[in-house]
């Protein structure tokens, strides 16, 4: 990757990311923070989220994001603290193993990756949703997939169905609070070179290797690419860009077939 000249496009907002700790969410922490973002991470692991947040000057509060309780206080909390809530990355998720095909996954697998994937989002834009309205400006970015909107033989089906709801209900809230300053958006990862997929492709290399060969590209995608597209859906850059789809995943969804 090329290095890019960053701007202080972000200056002085302040910005929750959950899942801040590790991959996507701690890319998109370090470009916030340069551009000049008061970073909050969030994550349910103390270790990874205080080394984050004490890296980008930030602050880190302990959150496990399928508890009403917890986001409630996380989003409350931030805007007591500085006054202000003016971006929202709610990325938290998990792809456990035990979710897989249809006939393999069981009740309690599909039921604890709604709650992280999906019940979470819910969460947290209603919590985020309760500060940006009033005040008449804001930018909630929702982590979906490439997989809510193509289907895969290769299946996660709790994860799958979850992060088509991320991608569903992301659309409804970027039309409805439009007219009041907010804007809400779903990004749309292709396969991230993340510890969540290593640590899912170590375990079956053919698996893997089924889906490389799908990505037009020819590689897995970076973390700090995907910190790239948050950071310009979070700014003014992206002021006329709500209720999207946002894909970032080295043409996967277009492809029909790639290139040898």
């Amino acid at each position: 990757m090329t290095t890019v000249d960053l701007t202080a496009r972000l200056r002085d907002r302040v910005a929750v990311i959950t899942g801040g700790g590790s991959g996507i969410g701690l890319a998109t922490a370090r470009r916030f923070a340069a551009e000049g973002a008061r970073v909050v991470v969030a994550d349910l692991d103390p270790d990874a989220g205080r080394a984050a947040a004490e890296e980008v000057d930030g602050e880190f509060v302990r959150v496990d994001v399928a508890e009403k309780a917890d986001v409630d206080d996380l989003f409350d909390g931030v805007v007591a603290r500085h006054g202000r809530l003016d971006i929202a990355f709610n990325n938290a998720g998990i792809s456990p193993p035990d979710d897989d095909s249809i006939e393999t996954t069981g009740l309690d697998a599909w039921d604890r990756v709604q709650r992280v994937n999906l019940t979470s989002v819910y969460l947290c834009c209603r919590a985020a949703l309760r500060h940006m309205a009033p005040a008449g400006r804001g930018s909630i970015v929702n982590t979906a997939s490439f997989v809510a909107v193509l289907g895969s033989a290769t299946s996660q089906i709790s994860y799958t169905a979850s992060k088509g709801g991320v991608l569903a209900l992301s659309r409804e809230l970027g039309v409805q609070y439009a007219r009041q300053g907010v804007r809400v958006n779903a990004l749309c990862p292709g396969p991230v070179n993340t510890p969540l997929l290593q640590e899912l492709f170590a375990k079956d290399p053919e698996r893997a290797a089924r889906r490389l060969v799908h990505v037009p590209v020819g590689r897995f995608a970076e973390p700090e690419e995907l910190a790239a597209a948050v950071a310009f859906l979070a700014s003014d850059d992206a002021s006329f860009v709500t209720a999207s789809t946002f894909m970032v995943d080295g043409g996967i969804s277009s492809a029909y077939v790639t290139p040898l």
